[in-house]
């Protein structure tokens, strides 16, 4: 990594961390319906979807996750497995006994719960600090989402506020790709 590249990404984390610590569970809430009703459509006709488990300061896909279990459709979260230091994808049936508190207090799949290859994924939500026109993600900064999308297969879809959606992020190598953006107000498919 470039010093100039880690600080502009160092210094765009900051200015977006502060920017999501302002927003109400009020914006949240109606935000997060917004971006329900727009990815809607593009779960439909996905078979196995990769969910993620929100943070706080994320906008909301649980609803979804729920309405797609109930539709009968395989849907997994992240789930991190501490000795390889990565994450991999686990199916989950029931909300109540599948889950558990994951390593960085997340919901993820609990143990018992059956692995899914990630090249059988058709459709990967994936949630980030900012995301741009090429399709660039910027992550928390541990890369591993990063890790995660490279191997999957599918549809990756970067999820996010408006204002996460920018013309253009620092990237480095090591850095995935989303298929498209989708955000409360705009759908945006990469541009090369």
């Amino acid at each position: 990594m470039s010093v100039a590249t880690g600080k502009s990404k160092s210094n765009l984390r900051q200015e977006i961390r502060a920017r999501l610590a302002k927003i109400s569970p009020a914006v949240r809430a109606v935000e997060s319906i917004g971006l329900c009703d727009r990815l809607e459509p593009q779960l439909r006709s996905a078979h196995t979807i990769l969910f993620f488990a929100p943070l706080p300061d994320e906008l909301d896909v649980w609803p979804l996750l729920e309405k797609f279990l109930m539709a009968g459709k395989v849907c997994a979260l992240p789930f991190f497995d501490a000795a390889a230091q990565t994450y991999s994808a686990r199916q989950i049936h029931n909300l109540t006994t599948d889950l558990v508190s994951g390593k960085f207090g997340v919901r993820e799949p609990a143990a018992h719960c059956a692995a899914i290859a990630l090249d059988q994924l058709d459709l990967i939500l994936a949630p980030g600090l900012a995301f741009d026109l090429r399709g660039s993600r910027l992550g928390r900064g541990r890369g591993f989402y990063d890790r995660l999308l490279a191997e999957a297969s599918g549809v990756k879809c970067g999820v996010g506020y408006d204002f996460q959606l920018l013309e253009k992020i620092p990237t480095e190598a090591h850095d995935t790709q989303v298929t498209f953006i989708c955000t409360p107000n705009r759908s945006v498919r990469r541009q090369h």
